[in-house]
């Protein structure tokens, strides 16, 4: 793992892990955020998976390793859309399927519904369709946890604050990052609920990780105020033509009810599949049955 580079693609130098021969069928691989990094998921999956594909994993433009964005940049979220198709020319991929795990899955429906010739499978792990959606569903798990932890108050208030309609958008995302700010060294538990797979995070120092992450701000920053990260996927759903697999985690509150029985309904071409002992990230908590699972779906 990390052997990646940095590439030029459309004025910006994008870091770029490839794993497994070229001969194999390619599959992108789109991280969660907005601004998190590929690093987690080439740490559990690049060795399961680099003998069946291809695997091309990649810091988004602005993120972590690659080259950063300016806060007076012009940077728009379909900038990441133009990032893909642009990699794929860069690799002469003729079409290639696609792993979006949580703000990646948004980011998957965008680019399948925009470039369908390019795609080949879709698959979505734990997405986001809908922000509004989802900030509501992990200020729900929110609430459950604060009063675990002897915050009853906060608890409270953040279910008033699910149950206000009027809240939408970016101020309803903020929220949901205040209030799970005040689980501290917990927060984690919305996400994580198998931790028999930890990460090596020492790759770097904290102190690297720490500029690496003032980076990813900025983009999200960026994308926030751009305001298209908020717009809803669900009319786009049905959109997607290609042979597509969500996968969703027993613990996870990032794609909720709604968005998974809008899937079901609207695309043509959907399957399910569900992760008994995961969270929000089942390539690290359940990485040899996650990998099985990707095998079979897209050979």
């Amino acid at each position: 793992m990390h052997n990646g580079k940095l590439i030029p693609i459309r004025g910006k130098e994008l870091y770029v892990e490839v794993h497994g021969s070229p001969d194999n069928p390619p599959l992108l691989y789109l991280h969660g955020g907005p601004g998190e990094s590929c690093f987690n998921f080439s740490y559990h999956q690049s060795a399961r998976l680099e003998k069946d594909f291809m695997v091309i994993a990649i810091d988004q433009r602005g993120v972590c390793r690659s080259e950063g964005v300016t806060e007076n940049e012009d940077f728009k979220l379909q900038d990441l859309i133009e990032d893909c198709e642009a990699l794929r020319d860069h690799f002469s991929v003729d079409k290639w399927s696609l792993i979006g795990h949580s703000f990646g899955g948004f980011l998957s429906v965008l680019y399948a519904a925009t470039y369908p010739d390019s795609i080949d499978r879709v698959v979505l792990e734990c997405p986001t369709f809908d922000f509004d959606l989802t900030s509501r569903s992990l200020m729900r798990k929110t609430a459950s946890l604060l009063e675990k932890h002897g915050q009853s108050r906060a608890a409270i208030e953040s279910l008033t604050i699910v149950t206000n309609n009027e809240l939408k958008g970016r101020e309803l995302a903020e929220l949901y990052s205040d209030y799970s700010d005040l689980l501290g060294e917990n927060r984690m538990e919305i996400y994580m609920h198998n931790h028999d797979h930890p990460t090596d995070y020492s790759y770097y120092s904290d102190e690297k990780w720490d500029e690496l992450y003032d980076k990813s701000e900025v983009h999200y920053n960026l994308l926030r105020a751009e305001g298209r990260i908020f717009d809803s996927l669900l009319p786009l759903l049905n959109e997607i033509k290609s042979p597509t697999l969500l996968l969703t985690g027993k613990y996870d509150p990032v794609t909720s009810d709604l968005q998974v029985q809008a899937f079901r309904t609207d695309v043509e071409l959907g399957e399910t599949y569900h992760f008994e002992d995961s969270g929000h990230t089942p390539h690290d908590e359940e990485p040899e049955h996650f990998a099985n699972v990707i095998k079979k779906f897209i050979s």
